[in-house]
């Protein structure tokens, strides 16, 4: 992706793209042939960036950084570089298994407790038929195991690998170990592989459209609203970042 499409909030790079414009990326990507990362900043991870110099470091160097999240488009328009729209991880994951079902590409899932990978396996070939699964593993694994998981991954050579470890672990192992992976596009998918697998539903396409889906999660699992109290935080530190350059203009 052009450096000259992206812009920054709070010192974290996001690119200026629709889904339609970032599936396209992702063809791009394969006919490249080498190893892609993909990442999928929302407002939680941005603000955990913040404290975290290795998190920030991967999604700086990830090929293709998707802004996933209300909280970030309208950060975006305080800044006054508007992003297109929200580009939702779980969106171009879809696209990306129409693609290997029309291709006739592989996947490897990689995420979610003991079970969830291959249950998200079975329905995917369900909905998605001609795509095939290369293998799955859980995301239950240490760093004495990881160079295993990365072997079996490289056993089978899939195109697409799907990364549900949710963050920041997942942008560190894809960036840790992009140069021992082979030729695969990996794709932090963060709870993806918990709604494929039937665990948790995702929201009503309307309060996806009109950014509640926020909402929507948050009821479905109200434990989530420490985390989820982090978004009027970061819009004030956007406002605050922006306030403070122009008073120094």
């Amino acid at each position: 992706m052009s450096k000259k499409r992206r812009i920054e909030i709070l010192g974290v790079p996001l690119d200026k793209v629709t889904l339609e414009q970032a599936a396209q990326e992702v063809e791009r990507m394969l006919d490249e042939g080498n190893t892609k990362v993909i990442v999928t900043p929302n407002a939680e991870i941005i603000m955990a960036a913040q404290k975290n110099p290795a998190l920030k470091s991967a999604i700086a160097a990830s090929d293709l950084i998707l802004p996933d999240g209300i909280g970030v488009v309208i950060a975006s328009k305080i800044i006054g570089s508007p992003l297109p729209e929200r580009t939702a991880g779980f969106d171009l994951m879809v696209k990306m298994l129409k693609m290997a079902a029309g291709r006739g590409l592989s996947i490897y899932l990689l995420g979610g407790k003991p079970g969830i990978a291959e249950e998200a396996a079975k329905n995917i070939l369900s909905r998605f038929p001609g795509v095939k699964v290369a293998g799955t593993h859980h995301g239950y694994f240490d760093e004495k195991q990881q160079d295993e998981v990365v072997q079996k991954i490289n056993e089978a050579k899939p195109h697409f690998i799907f990364v549900g470890m949710g963050a920041p672990r997942q942008e560190l192992f894809m960036m840790n170990n992009r140069h021992n992976i082979n030729g695969s596009i990996m794709m932090g998918v963060g709870g993806s592989l918990d709604v494929f697998a039937g665990r948790v539903k995702r929201a009503p396409t309307w309060m996806q459209k009109t950014g509640f889906e926020w909402l929507y999660r948050l009821l479905q699992e109200p434990r989530r609203i420490k985390r989820m109290s982090v978004l009027p935080l970061f819009i004030v530190k956007v406002l605050i970042k922006v306030l403070t350059e122009r008073g120094n203009k």
